[in-house]
């Protein structure tokens, strides 16, 4: 199930899943607002603040929720915030900014070209010999002032934080408090679920 939309009146949520289920009777396991993979055109969960009622119509339909991902937004301009030098490329409607030091990539963002004034921040990161250095907040200001330079009135992201306990490289602990720093607030949490049957 991709999408399901109606206008949050729980017994047409029900009745459309219902729907949905009778149609996908013989599959012994059903996904709903899965999370798309990094190589998708976006991320195809489901905003559980924002959609109450079909959350509620899933769960009591036996699907298992998993709750993975912030969806936050900040506005734009973002002054006072440092920036760094980079190089950048464009990749049809997105771009990257690259930091590099003695010809190897240290650090990079990853943004959307805005659309009807809203900009996307799809990636940054900063390798490990290159943390602590306040460089991952310089690429983000930079990121930012491309994206309003661009004509973005805000930016929105969204960032995981599933990272296992046994994988501390995958932690976003870190990219959480910084997006909070400089201002990004939380909008929404993103699910997806899953019916085995």
């Amino acid at each position: 199930i991709l999408w399901l939309h109606a206008r949050e009146d729980p017994p047409v949520v029900r009745r459309l899943l219902d729907h949905a289920l009778t149609g996908l009777a013989g599959c012994p396991s059903v996904e709903a607002f899965s999370f798309a993979t990094a190589l998708g055109l976006g991320l195809e969960a489901l905003p559980v603040r924002h959609r109450s009622a079909t959350h509620a119509a899933l769960l009591d339909r036996g699907f298992t929720g998993s709750d993975l991902w912030r969806y936050m937004r900040r506005d734009l301009p973002a002054p006072g915030l440092p920036t760094c030098s980079y190089r950048t490329s464009c990749d049809e409607d997105r771009r990257v900014l690259q930091v590099e030091r003695a010809g190897q990539v240290v650090a990079e963002a990853t943004i959307g070209d805005p659309v009807d004034g809203v900009g996307v921040l799809w990636w940054i990161g900063v390798e490990p010999v290159a943390r602590g250095e306040g460089l991952g907040l310089r690429l983000l200001g930079s990121a930012l002032d491309l994206l309003a330079g661009l004509g973005a009135r805000e930016v929105i992201l969204y960032v995981d934080d599933d990272a296992p306990d046994d994988d501390p490289e995958r932690s976003r602990v870190v990219a959480n408090a910084l997006y909070e720093r400089v201002g990004f607030v939380e909008v929404d949490r993103l699910w997806s679920y899953q019916l085995t049957r």
